[in-house]
């Protein structure tokens, strides 16, 4: 009698192969995942050198402001400081791997919100002249009374009380907004925050295709006097109502000539023009305390930003905000 009995050597076979495959599937997925992890260590490598990077640019530059205080209290657009290519070459060696980008801006050369107002929360009559001023220049597309608005509802912003100036706006006006949210009754701690003050839009704030945004030239820290050595063009024509284009060009031209001496904030009346220009004393300066500094360190197609803002005092440059971006 034959017995029949069933051949197994084609199923060990496709057990084989699919075993194979198994083992291939789950090495290509290894060899991906540790591929995956070595691009990811390398990464996270770069992105503690940039930061590094960046941190020496930021510290370097709190140098540089420390140097020039010891050289002399005139601050001016022709020092190192102010000179970004310049720190940013001169920090090109420094490196192995990566490079280097860093600005200093000067912040007592923009207006100084918070001294919008007094202690008791009045109006202080200059700063708010000022302001208008700024807000009331072109280029901005406000009207006058749109200003005066935006000023009002800035002062309820930051006074204590709870009474509504002109047409400004109150805790009451905040808390019934589809998304409320407090008034602060305080002072403002960066000039971003004015996009939450009634009255001013992200595009009065940020800019838009037909209008420039209001912020670069704001300031949450300084005493209230403007730096006319290193003030912006539009802070410049907001300081009298006097002052047009053409004489901030002379004013600027003035302020770039190294053989001109800018020690005494009544230079300007040395300008062509501006002899029967009259700017109170108060509101000027030729000395900075605040500046903002930006560090950025590149390497390759990546890179890390810092942005903070230190004072500089008689024996140090202090750290007040720190941003890693």
């Amino acid at each position: 009698m034959v017995i029949f009995r069933p051949d197994n050597r084609g199923m060990a076979l496709i057990l084989t192969i699919l075993v194979v495959a198994l083992i291939v599937v789950l090495t290509l997925e290894f060899n991906t995942s540790m591929r995956s992890d070595l691009f990811a260590a390398v990464n996270l490598s770069d992105r503690i050198k940039l930061t590094c990077i960046a941190k020496s640019g930021f510290h370097g530059a709190r140098a540089v402001l420390h140097a020039d205080r010891i050289e002399g209290n005139v601050d001016t657009l022709l020092e190192l400081w102010a000179q970004s290519g310049l720190l940013s070459e001169s920090a090109a060696g420094l490196f192995d791997e990566g490079k280097v980008y860093v600005e200093i801006t000067d912040l007592s050369g923009r207006i100084q919100i918070n001294q919008l107002i007094e202690k008791d929360g009045t109006y202080d009559t200059l700063q708010k002249d000022l302001l208008l001023r700024f807000l009331n220049l072109p280029e901005f597309g406000l009207d006058s009374q749109e200003a005066e608005n935006i000023v009002d509802a800035l002062k309820d912003w930051m006074d204590t009380d709870n009474e509504v100036t002109g047409f400004g706006a109150e805790d009451s006006y905040y808390q019934a907004l589809e998304r409320p949210y407090p008034c602060k009754n305080g002072p403002l701690e960066f000039p971003e925050e004015l996009q939450f003050v009634r009255g001013i839009t992200k595009e009065l704030l940020y800019g838009s295709v037909d209008n420039r945004g209001i912020l670069p030239y704001l300031s949450a820290h300084g005493d209230g006097s403007i730096n006319i050595n290193t003030a912006d063009p539009l802070v410049v024509r907001a300081l009298s109502d006097q002052i047009d284009e053409d004489l901030v060009d002379a004013l600027n031209e003035y302020r770039t000539n190294e053989d001109n001496d800018l020690a005494s904030s009544t230079w300007y009346k040395k300008v062509s023009g501006m002899s029967d220009v009259n700017i109170p004393d108060a509101l000027l300066t030729t000395s900075s305390t605040y500046f903002e500094i930006i560090s950025q360190g590149f390497k390759e197609a990546m890179s890390k930003r810092i942005k903070g803002v230190v004072e500089r005092e008689e024996e140090t440059v202090k750290i007040l905000s720190w941003k890693v971006e």
